[in-house]
């Protein structure tokens, strides 16, 4: 006779289920990227009007796309940044949305 062997699934702790139960999303992040396009005086004019970054805080977040290549202008949902990233975009900036990790 032959044994009869029988798969069963992997089990997890009632740890790791509560801790994918709870854990929060990772915050997602808008990106804007440098272009030769936008002057610096537009993108802070974006940053204020679209986003609603304080003038000195839009002014530090132009200088970092413009001398870093790219800066990091809102954190959030995946959704809320999906809506910033659209209307950065429909503004004619260079922007992406990626996970924060």
């Amino acid at each position: 006779m032959a044994a009869v062997m029988s798969a069963t699934a992997p089990t997890r702790s009632p740890e790791q289920v509560t801790d994918e139960i709870t854990a929060p999303d990772s915050p997602w992040v808008t990106i804007v990227w440098n272009d030769p396009v936008n002057l610096m005086s537009y993108v802070t004019w974006v940053f204020q009007k679209l986003l609603g970054h304080p003038k000195p805080r839009a002014e530090k977040l132009m200088l970092d796309v413009h001398r870093r290549g790219r800066a990091t202008v809102s954190v959030g949902t995946r959704e809320a940044m999906e809506a910033d990233v659209a209307k950065l975009q429909g503004a004619g900036l260079w922007a992406t949305l990626a996970q924060d990790r």
